[in-house]
């Protein structure tokens, strides 16, 4: 199993801070220079033209003071805009260094392997699309391991993004920027009610209509599926904290919040989550976390 990587974006070369620091103060030192010049030309025509000479050399002077002043004011509108300027691109990579420190730390605090399968994969699911956490149970105890297989085995391409295991173990089964076949079709009329479509994006391999009671089928390509391993009864407390830890990883490698659902608000009917989980279903959609 290859182990999940984190990533950072990162825009052009990497620039040390003193040589930005340089090109910036050059900026504003070039601005300053103008101010400056600016000043000190219309000083001196102030002062040449503070005698005047029955010919009207001060009027003569009057349209170079105004030149002047218009290149200090040239100047300080520079100097003013290389300043907002530096300080836009501060705090953006300020921003850029914190979301990629949450992410570190959100990962960090994940028990994580994967195991990929090409036939798990259904198309492409960029941040722009992400909208939805759906929860599901396997609704079987084995570990994430049997199930991954049984679902490779089965032909039909069906795979949620996450599996958590009882012990708060984590198996990652699709990338997160990738379409998998969790959801299935959902009622007629969901789409409209989540906001998602029905679009090429997702090749919808191995799927089969089942009825038009429940012809929509767009929330695979909106959505990141995970599965708690999950038969009956309670769910042990370090599967709920591993829990917990994915969803602000989900959270923070997107960085923003998709809206937790669980499978059969998108299908009503479907068995999952189960009746014990609807108070921690609750708690997530209030707060994100099972307590």
């Amino acid at each position: 199993m290859r182990q999940q990587k984190s990533t950072r974006t990162t825009y052009g070369h990497a620039v040390p801070d003193a040589c930005r620091k340089g090109r910036t103060g050059g900026t504003v030192r070039r601005s300053a220079v103008w101010l400056l010049s600016g000043l000190l030309l219309l000083m001196t025509l102030a002062g040449c033209g503070g005698e005047t000479s029955p010919g009207g050399s001060a009027d003569a002077a009057t349209p170079l003071v105004q030149k002047a002043a218009q290149l200090a004011l040239a100047g300080k509108e520079a100097h003013d805009e290389a300043q907002r300027q530096a300080e836009a691109e501060a705090a953006a990579k300020k921003e850029q260094e914190e979301a990629a420190q949450r992410l570190e730390e959100a990962q960090a605090a994940l028990q994580l392997s994967e195991d990929y399968r090409d036939s798990f994969v259904h198309g492409e699911k960029g941040a722009d699309y992400q909208k939805y956490i759906v929860l599901h149970d396997t609704e079987g105890d084995g570990p994430a391991e049997g199930v991954i297989d049984g679902w490779d085995a089965s032909g039909a391409g069906v795979a949620s993004h996450f599996i958590v295991n009882k012990d708060g173990t984590i198996v990652q089964c699709v990338p997160l920027d990738k379409i998998a076949h969790h959801a299935g079709y959902g009622d007629t009329g969901h789409n409209e009610a989540f906001g998602v479509t029905d679009e090429s994006r997702d090749d919808m391999v191995g799927t089969v209509s089942i009825g038009p009671d429940h012809a929509d089928y767009g929330m695979n390509s909106y959505s990141v599926g995970i599965e708690m391993v999950h038969a009956g009864g309670g769910y042990p407390e370090a599967q709920l904290e591993a829990l917990d830890a994915l969803i602000a990883y989900i959270d923070a490698y997107y960085g923003f919040e998709s809206t937790i659902i669980d499978h059969k608000a998108w299908r009503l009917g479907n068995s999952d989550t189960s009746p014990e989980f609807s108070n921690y279903l609750y708690n997530y959609q209030d707060h994100r976390t099972h307590d």
